[in-house]
């Protein structure tokens, strides 16, 4: 791994069929959030993400702001990662561009669900300012993958 990637797994107690729909569920996605700072989905989301889907949450960091993402891997139950930048016009072309990434693979006891922050296509301006949250994000992460299993127990 590199600087630019924190990953975090956990096995889940569920079928990998199970954790990977809470994940494709947008609408669900403040329920695990482990930073606190995903407040709901924003405007209209599909009922199930897929390849190429996009779907806006309302964010809180201090301030209420807004993000959007897009869909840019999907495997069914193995693999779903997207891509967030801002929404206020043109924004995207100076901030944003992480990808949150869940791989899960079927395990004894359950499935082990490896979350991944990648900043490796952060915007350049950007950059220097989130990878000094690469600590606050690995233990947002691990709690997290706490509330996934929470969620699904």
């Amino acid at each position: 791994m590199t600087k630019d990637v924190v990953t975090v797994e956990r096995v889940i107690p569920a079928p990998a069929s199970e954790v990977f729909a809470l994940l494709a569920d947008a609408h669900r996605h403040a329920e695990i959030d482990g930073s606190g700072n995903v407040v709901e989905t924003r405007g209209a989301a599909p009922e199930r993400l897929v390849l190429g889907s996009e779907f806006g949450m309302s964010m809180k960091y201090f301030v209420p702001y807004a993000m959007k993402s897009r869909v840019i891997e999907y495997d069914e139950n193995r693999r779903i990662a997207w891509q967030t930048v801002p929404v206020t016009p043109g924004s995207g072309l100076i901030a944003g561009g992480r990808i949150w990434r869940y791989e899960l693979e079927p395990v004894e006891g359950g499935t082990l669900v490896r979350e991944t922050w990648d900043i490796s296509k952060e915007r350049m301006l950007t950059k220097p300012l989130v990878a000094r949250m690469r600590d606050k994000t690995r233990a947002n992460i691990t709690r997290s993958l706490e509330r996934l299993e929470q969620v699904l127990a």
